[in-house]
């Protein structure tokens, strides 16, 4: 009985760690961590609604070369575009900014996901550390595309 005890025991302590978990920073918190170790921000700008969005989290975020090169190589942020919650990040704060009842965007959002004077959802960003920005995609990119621009990149 002991025996199949540790058994158990084992197969639910090991599943776990064998999963990666993508690591999600806050602006503020990727910002401290690249002063002692410089690395670029992706950042995916994505709304609550929007299908594609969720589409490249439960797909594109999910597979574990994505993770292993996001964990390793970038600060990864997950900014929600109609976040209410005031942003201090590059020695600037962004708030929200309501467009009508019940809708608006992310001053930070605007800044980072517009491309040709347009903001569509998802979009993916990268920064240098000096947080320039060095890549946008609007559109759903799957785990092989990603893993191309992210290789390029890093």
């Amino acid at each position: 009985m002991k025996k199949w005890f540790y058994i158990v025991l084992i197969f639910f302590w090991a599943i776990p760690s064998g999963f990666a978990q993508l690591k999600i920073h806050t602006f503020e918190e990727a910002e401290q961590l690249a002063v002692k170790n410089p690395k670029p921000f992706v950042v995916f700008t994505h709304t609550s609604w929007c299908k594609i969005c969720k589409m490249m989290e439960n797909s594109t975020f999910k597979n574990p070369e994505i993770i292993k090169v996001l964990n390793t190589d970038f600060y990864f942020i997950s900014l929600d575009a109609e976040s209410k919650k005031d942003i201090f990040f590059n020695n600037h704060s962004f708030k929200f900014k309501p467009q009508g009842p019940n809708t608006g965007v992310h001053e930070l959002a605007s800044a980072l996901a517009t491309i040709d004077s347009e903001v569509i959802y998802p979009t993916l960003t990268i920064l240098e550390s000096d947080f320039s920005i060095v890549f946008q995609k609007h559109s759903l990119l799957n785990a092989k595309d990603l893993l191309l621009i992210l290789q390029k990149i890093k």
